[in-house]
């Protein structure tokens, strides 16, 4: 199901995916405390929120992923009102593809909708056709379908950059990230470093945001 090896936090900030691990740990400074892997990125496509928010969610997602599809549907657009309108949360997508080749392809196609400024509405209707078990069929000719109905303006750029090898070397670059931290599931989410792993209940990600904010002096 969903796994995440080697990844840990301080004593201070407990997981909610539970055990502890020693202070060298992957996913851990030297000093035991939890990585900055944030990336800050004015004007990328791929994030949400402020650059300076108190708080950054990466989350490592697969679009094939039922689970990752749980998480747009259910969990995000509230995690979005309460926390990214407010400044207080900025949410960075890393893509992990793991279901094949399709997931690589849909990785791409999400980041050429980035291209024009259409990545998260490619991400939600990718999501609101994903089904709550199993993997979502994403050709090429459905990945073209789907972002004519998230509103990408010119298909014909869009066909083009699937085969974009910078964007595509985009997304090795985040799976070898989650590869370093020992993230092999989907999704996986670290929120200031603290993981938390699978679709889990709002109230988690509450609790760890809040948490966090209020470490930062904003709670």
């Amino acid at each position: 199901m969903i796994l995440l090896i080697g990844i840990a936090t301080s004593q201070k900030r407990p997981s909610q995916g539970g055990g502890s691990a020693p202070a060298a740990a992957p996913g851990q400074s030297e000093a035991g405390e939890p990585l900055d892997l944030s990336r800050r990125t004015a004007d990328d496509p791929t994030a949400l929120g402020r650059v300076d928010a108190p708080v950054v969610m990466i989350e490592y997602a697969d679009y094939r992923c039922p689970f990752c599809g749980l998480f747009s549907r259910d969990t995000l657009p509230t995690l979005v009102d309460k926390y990214v309108e407010s400044g207080d949360l900025r949410i960075e997508w890393r893509d992990l593809p793991v279901f094949g080749e399709q997931s690589f392809s849909a990785a791409v196609a999400g980041r050429a909708a980035g291209e024009q400024s259409k990545f998260w509405e490619f991400n939600k209707a990718v999501f609101a056709e994903a089904p709550e078990r199993g993997h979502i069929d994403l050709t090429e000719e459905r990945l073209i379908q789907l972002a004519e109905a998230a509103g990408v303006p010119d298909l014909e750029k869009f066909k083009t950059d699937l085969d974009s090898e910078e964007l595509s070397a985009a997304v090795e670059k985040d799976a070898q990230e989650a590869a370093s931290l020992g993230a092999t599931g989907t999704p996986t989410f670290l929120v200031n470093g603290v993981p938390l792993i699978g679709a889990q209940p709002l109230a988690a990600f509450e609790q760890v945001i809040d948490g966090e904010l209020e470490r930062a002096g904003q709670g």
